[in-house]
């Protein structure tokens, strides 16, 4: 493994039967970079980080996390990485120190650093004071943060956020992503899934993932340049049979609802806004304008999918 990389993933596969859940997928991490799989649910971005953590065993390829390999040396592995999953793993009945102390003894943590760390992922947590309360009781943001303070006791150099978001309201999550690049900052490298497309812009890079394949890697602005086409909103009427229609204008490629609104791409450098709304009235549509925008990651990402699929217009 390079002395830069944390992470390093070749040709990575998993099959369950005839299913292939990981198909292939390749990449690297550096050392205090964050780093996303970004996916719809049943992508296979779950499946290749339990991969990752030495906690499932891979079909084929390889992989190293932290300098050992994921296949020949998982109890190294797991000892090295921090792991928070989507579903809340602490004891609901114990109180937050209990918790802290529980995970503490879990990773060996002697006497005094545990001290020491409990009270530091607990001022992280924003939990001081709470100590003694039953962590059931406390609201879904606290035991998230909680849960991401009992992942990091050890202060492992690798993290794996799998959907560590999810239920979480919006200010929280925007916290909790705080947490996350300052960990990043310190060092450690954070490998996050989620299917939020706003909180994949937090990460550096980000790999798409589609039916287990990796279909881009790229900074977000990179992936945003990926799909090499143009992107317009117009502001029209919507009505049955719309999409139909504009899909049959010149240099039209796709088209996709957002909101009230519709996204058409276009063949590079083929249509412009005038033109296009031109076109759209000339085949009995209302138009209230047509502007050129810059491709979102929602965007990208279900362009990039749907040429995966040989799709044209998506849903």
């Amino acid at each position: 493994m390079s002395a830069a990389a944390s992470i390093l993933v070749r040709d990575l596969t998993k099959r369950f039967g005839r299913f292939t859940a990981v198909d292939g997928v390749s990449f690297t991490v550096p050392r205090g970079q964050v780093f996303g799989l970004l996916g719809p649910n049943g992508a296979g971005k779950s499946t290749t980080i339990r991969m990752l953590c030495g906690l499932l065993r891979p079909s084929g390829g390889s992989a190293e996390v932290a300098g050992f390999d994921i296949a020949r040396e998982p109890e190294r592995v797991r000892n090295h990485i921090g792991y928070m999953s989507q579903r809340f793993s602490l004891y609901r009945d114990l109180t937050v120190r209990e918790n802290v102390s529980f995970f503490g003894g879990v990773y060996g943590l002697d006497r005094s650093r545990l001290a020491r760390r409990a009270e530091e992922v607990i001022a992280m947590a924003g939990l001081e004071g709470a100590e003694n309360e039953i962590t059931g009781t406390l609201s879904g943001a606290l035991q998230q943060r909680l849960a991401l303070g009992c992942a990091i006791l050890h202060e492992p150099p690798v993290l794996f956020l799998d959907e560590p978001t999810s239920g979480v309201d919006p200010l929280s999550r925007r916290r909790f992503w705080d947490l996350i690049r300052s960990m990043s900052s310190a060092g450690s490298s954070v490998i996050v899934t989620t299917h939020f497309m706003d909180e994949a812009e937090f990460c550096e890079r980000i790999g798409f993932v589609s039916a287990g394949r990796l279909i881009a890697l790229d900074t977000p602005d990179g992936l945003r340049h990926a799909i090499g086409e143009d992107l317009f909103e117009a502001t029209l009427r919507l009505s049955p049979g719309v999409r139909e229609r504009v899909a049959g204008i010149e240099g039209v490629l796709a088209t996709s609802y957002f909101g009230q609104r519709l996204h058409v791409f276009c063949r590079s450098g083929v249509c412009t806004e005038d033109g296009l709304a031109r076109a759209l009235r000339a085949i009995g549509i209302e138009v209230h304008g047509v502007r050129s925008i810059r491709p979102a990651l929602e965007d990208t990402f279900v362009r990039l999918a749907a040429g995966t699929e040989g799709g044209g217009d998506l849903t």
